[in-house]
């Protein structure tokens, strides 16, 4: 639908890193039209520091982000998502809670730059190529031509876009 807003839900395990960028990266990249949000199947309660720090080098809102239950989106109340990715291997494998409204989902799997070992400047690279990655295949989604793609066709099309690297 032209003009139609979208919820968009990234899910992972402890929702401290990677869905946390995806969740700044779409909230910033969505213009008014895409709204991020992210959660953990088992959340660790706090965000990995590397990623505050990066999103607020690079000028995103920080205040807002926390990490959270997916169980908080299952309640009334709660935004009804239009896609739902899970950015994680693990939360891909978890049975998820029944959304309302049938969102599209897909995995777009990425690393976990959490686990990266080795020096800081490694650690920090690790975030920064997550974060790229996550931009760039928000970017091509948000390019998709909704309205012209059947159901099919805008699952292959996800598929596809989760395959993206650097």
């Amino acid at each position: 639908m032209p003009g139609k807003n979208y919820n968009v839900l990234f899910l992972c395990t402890h929702n401290s890193a990677r869905s946390i960028l995806a969740e700044s990266a779409m909230n910033r990249l969505g213009q008014g039209r895409f709204f991020g949000y992210s959660a953990g199947s088992q959340p660790s309660g706090r965000i990995h520091p590397y990623a505050i720090d990066l999103l607020g080098e690079l000028g995103h809102d920080v205040d807002a982000l926390r990490s959270k239950s997916w169980d908080e989106f299952a309640q009334p109340g709660a935004p009804q998502f239009d896609f739902i990715f899970t950015v994680c291997d693990a939360a891909a494998d978890e049975v998820c809670p029944v959304w309302p409204g049938h969102p599209v989902s897909a995995h777009w799997g990425i690393a976990d730059p959490s686990r990266v070992e080795g020096a800081p400047a490694a650690q920090r690279r690790a975030f920064s190529e997550t974060l790229q990655i996550m931009s760039d295949r928000i970017r091509k989604f948000i390019a998709l031509p909704f309205e012209k793609l059947d159901s099919e066709t805008l699952k292959e099309q996800l598929r596809e876009i989760g395959k993206i690297k650097l």
